[in-house]
């Protein structure tokens, strides 16, 4: 059985966002070239007071850098256009009432534009 052994975290940096974090961690590869991992980890606590950690990870190359950071650009700068930075969820504001005709937006679609507004500002150039 072959054994996945971590590459050190040459650059690292981690956000904190409620029950989420996010870990931006810069890795080599076997030949010495650097690439991007993004880990999400949100905290589940059970019934019972123990907890449990989910993870999401993706891998990000150089060569993907440029439209990656375009197309997140576009998608974070659509959503504040449409809807504004202000987070509108049942869960976020307890006295928000639904206007008649209004989409009801569930808690991971409201998660999901509040994780995505979190990204406007992330820049790969630096990388």
């Amino acid at each position: 059985m072959a054994e996945r052994v971590e590459q050190e975290e040459i650059f690292s940096q981690v956000l904190r966002a409620g029950r989420r974090t996010y870990f931006f961690d810069v890795r080599a590869t076997k030949a010495d070239d650097y690439y991007l991992t993004v880990t999400e980890s949100k905290k589940f606590t059970h019934d019972d007071g123990s907890f449990h950690y989910q993870k999401h990870k993706i891998y990000l190359y150089k060569e993907d850098f440029s439209e990656f950071n375009d197309m997140l650009k576009a998608a974070t700068n659509f959503i504040v256009n449409e809807k504004g930075e202000e987070v509108i969820s049942e869960r976020h504001q307890k006295d928000y009432k639904k206007e008649e005709g209004e989409e009801e937006v569930s808690d991971s679609e409201a998660s999901e534009t509040k994780t995505t507004e979190s990204f406007t500002d992330v820049s790969f150039d630096d990388i």
